[in-house]
């Protein structure tokens, strides 16, 4: 499934403000409504994680653990990840374990009860 990512900070800032969030170790995740009908997604890294070849090796990590996943997802939502210090220590696949049971318990996958 092809995603479209979210680059304007005020979407940042809604699915911040006013969505669901699930929080792990390795990674946060926070989910909101969108109206175009699409799943859009944006990947947060800070500072506080190390240099910039750690902080996009964290965000490769998400990406590919979003575009591997075995269950498709429900359209028409935003979906923002945060990497965590510990993400870059995490494997990849404890990460894409993560994030599986996050947006399951969202309820953004597809077959889920819808919030």
């Amino acid at each position: 499934m092809e995603y479209a990512t979210i680059t304007r900070n005020g979407d940042f800032r809604r699915a911040y403000g006013r969505g669901k969030s699930q929080t792990h170790a390795a990674l946060v995740t926070y989910a909101v409504r969108n109206r175009c009908g699409k799943v859009r997604y944006g990947i947060t890294t800070s500072k506080k994680i190390g240099c910039a070849v750690e902080r996009n090796r964290c965000r490769r990590v998400i990406r590919e653990a979003l575009r591997t996943m075995d269950k498709p997802l429900q359209g028409g939502w935003d979906l923002v990840f945060v990497a965590r210090a510990r993400t870059k220590h995490t494997k990849s696949t404890h990460i894409q374990n993560i994030l599986r049971g996050q947006l399951e318990a969202l309820s953004v996958l597809q077959g889920g009860k819808r919030l």
